[in-house]
């Protein structure tokens, strides 16, 4: 299984309109969180998501544009195929 992440921005968008992102984001089977080799789980920033599948950079494109395009018609979606993430002072997720 391969882990990507995903950065959606919405344009002219508020709030609420990344609340419903996010729904449409989890239903495409990307996540709020990551886990830790550890297996802690801790909050992404906002608008990042994570996704591990058997997938290519294009599928979890499509996968993003279909759910941003549910909520705005105008967007970005940033797809990147990862190794290995580090990182720091991200919140623990319940």
């Amino acid at each position: 299984m391969t882990l990507f992440t995903a950065r959606v921005e919405l344009h002219g968008a508020d709030w609420s309109d990344y609340e419903r992102l996010h729904d449409q984001m989890r239903r495409q089977g990307f996540q709020l969180t990551i886990t830790s080799d550890q297996g802690s789980k801790y909050k992404l920033p906002p608008a990042e998501y994570a996704y591990k599948g058997n997938a290519t950079r294009d599928d979890v494109l499509a996968k993003a544009k279909t759910a941003a395009g549910a909520v705005k018609t105008k967007f970005a979606v940033m797809v990147t195929e990862a190794v290995g993430v580090t990182w720091f002072g991200l919140q623990t997720a319940a």
